[in-house]
């Protein structure tokens, strides 16, 4: 019996990680349609704003059972895995094509590896040390190389995503190993209490928003994109992937990153996205560095 829960165990674990490739590697195609009307800023807040707010009637329902002395967790998994990243991903798709974005998303596990062994100490091995390497060399690329050919200018735009990826590995490791006795619903509701209200407020008094949406040619469209991408791309994906993180651990779960970059690349070139072949070997070597990085123990 515990070898046939295992073995389904294993299945739902293969089959959601499958999933969030689909709806993550989407994500970055609906953050470029986004921007067609709003600002990265206004698209990151919108897409927060929105999740408070499918949130919000279970969060009312499970106010009672919340453990609030763990309120710190909340908010920094909040701030981690959803706020700084829909803010950071969005401002730099703003330079950058939606196919690097998706390439570039997958330093996820090499930042969650990072932190489990800093933080919590987890052993790692040699070979999971040169994925690491591979890796940020793949990135480096990646960053300085332009559709024309190398170039600077979009170094601080990409940075944004190292640094989102960098948050997720953050929430990742303490979901895992702080969190990992409350429900995936319970997590993400909690994740949003904290962020939504000032996400929500900031949007409707501080930006353009309403501005945007209402006169912008493409205002409508853009609102339904970052809708999109807040139900399904967040809210539903928030969901099952805290629930991927429990039922393996948070290196196995951000190993949808390594399957994002092929759906975000697919997008990219539909949506004539142009990609140089020099590109090619950046892409590589951060698949390669992931390969090396999931690599399971050997001592």
């Amino acid at each position: 019996m515990n070898r046939f829960k295992l073995e389904n165990n294993q299945r739902l674990a293969w089959g959601i990680l499958i999933l969030l490739s689909l709806i993550w590697g989407s994500s970055f195609i609906l953050i470029k349609k986004s921007l067609l009307a709003f600002t990265g800023v206004e698209v990151g807040l919108t897409r927060v704003a929105i999740s408070f707010l499918a949130f919000l009637p279970y969060i009312i329902l499970q106010l009672k059972k919340v453990d609030w002395s763990r309120w710190k967790l909340y908010l920094l998994v909040g701030l981690t895995g959803n706020g700084l990243p829909a803010i950071l991903y969005a401002v730099a798709e703003t330079q950058i094509d939606s196919a690097i974005a998706g390439v570039l998303n997958s330093l996820t596990p090499i930042f969650t590896l990072i932190l489990a062994w800093l933080i919590w100490k987890q052993k790692s091995n040699l070979w999971q040390v040169l994925g690491i390497i591979l890796g940020f060399l793949g990135t480096s690329w990646l960053l300085i190389l332009g559709v024309d050919g190398i170039s600077f200018d979009n170094i601080p735009y990409g940075m944004l995503i190292v640094l989102a990826t960098f948050c997720y590995g953050v929430s990742a490791n303490v979901v895992q190993h702080k969190l990992s006795g409350l429900s995936p619903t319970m997590i993400g509701a909690l994740s949003f209490l904290f962020i939504g209200p000032v996400a929500l407020s900031y949007l409707l008094f501080n930006t353009d928003f309403i501005i945007h949406l209402t006169e912008h040619e493409y205002g409508r469209f853009s609102f339904g994109m970052v809708s999109i991408l807040a139900i399904i791309g967040t809210v539903i994906s928030s969901i099952i992937f805290y629930r991927l993180v429990q039922l393996t651990n948070a290196v196995f779960a951000s190993m949808v990153s390594f399957l994002i970059p092929i759906v975000a690349l697919l997008w990219g070139i539909l949506d004539q996205e142009e990609l140089v072949w020099l590109h090619v070997f950046g892409i590589i070597a951060i698949l390669m560095g992931i390969y090396l990085v999931k690599l399971k123990k050997t001592t």
